[in-house]
């Protein structure tokens, strides 16, 4: 992985917000990272997906805040590769001695076998996309550290919670749901910013999203996996850019999301969009 820091910050960035007693999202740069694990009552507590590059020091220093020094995280779950969410995660798991998970896709970006493809930069969006060439798309290698989920859809330390798998914007992209309070850590198979735009990014401004596109190679599976999540009716959802989000404006927005995906989130060209030509409600997708 290379040095290359995103030219854009948040006004968001650094705010932390407790969006369940158990579940604490920071906001690092224009990446979101999840804590879970009740202060108080757990004996351990996992760290979901690790930002940017840079980020493990401000990390490492939230969850001291929140757990105390001596409590150290029992694993740490990606819901992908992408370098904005592994930024800091070969610091964090050496620092920590914890294992690492992740799906069985997403597993030869994880040990150097593989690169993710070459953003697009051609596809329809603002700024963010333009620039999007220039962030790094190269695997990382976790060695011994890194393991695949369970297929039974258990998550490592976290009882009550199930992986989904959400493929489309990355292989092997996961969500993380718990039925209990229908909290949902959805990583980017959706996000509640326009993440293509520089001055939704900047403000934050709030409306759920498709995936982010310079960085989806698969529109359909992108489709299916929102429809998949808004079914489950979450209540609240953490997402991988963008504020949390809950009740009605989340369950509005996803439902619609998931209705009109191939209008408001499939962008009209691209490397790696496809063209819908049937007139039919079944799309059919060719290159």
């Amino acid at each position: 992985m290379t040095d290359t820091i995103i030219p854009v910050t948040s006004t968001a960035s650094g705010i932390g917000k407790e969006v369940a007693p158990d579940l604490y999202s920071l906001t690092v740069q224009i990446v979101n990272v999840c804590f879970v694990g009740h202060p108080q009552q757990a004996d351990e507590w996992v760290l979901v997906d690790t930002g940017m590059p840079g980020s493990a020091e401000r990390i490492v220093a939230v969850a001291a805040e929140r757990f105390g020094t001596d409590k150290r995280p029992g694993a740490i779950i990606l819901t992908h590769g992408h370098f904005d969410h592994v930024g800091a995660v070969r610091e964090l798991a050496e620092q920590w001695d914890v294992p690492v998970y992740a799906h069985e896709q997403e597993l030869p970006y994880l040990t150097g076998r593989s690169d993710y493809p070459q953003p697009d930069g051609s596809v329809e969006g603002g700024l963010v996309a333009k620039l999007s060439p220039l962030f790094p798309n190269e695997g990382i290698d976790l060695g011994e550290r890194i393991h695949k989920l369970s297929a039974d859809g258990t998550v490592p330390k976290l009882p009550g919670w199930r992986w989904i798998h959400t493929p489309g914007h990355t292989p092997g992209h996961v969500s993380l749901f718990r039925e209990e309070d229908r909290a949902l850590i959805a990583g980017d198979a959706f996000v509640t910013v326009r993440q293509d735009s520089l001055y939704k990014v900047i403000a934050q401004v709030e409306e759920i999203n498709g995936p982010p596109r310079y960085l989806t190679t698969d529109w359909q599976a992108a489709w299916e996996s929102v429809k998949q999540l808004a079914a489950l009716q979450p209540a609240l959802a953490v997402t991988g850019h963008g504020l949390p989000m809950s009740g009605t404006q989340l369950s509005r927005g996803l439902e619609q999301l998931a209705r009109e995906f191939d209008r408001v989130a499939v962008p009209d060209y691209g490397r790696f969009v496809k063209e819908e030509r049937s007139e039919t409600n079944e799309a059919e997708w060719i290159l």
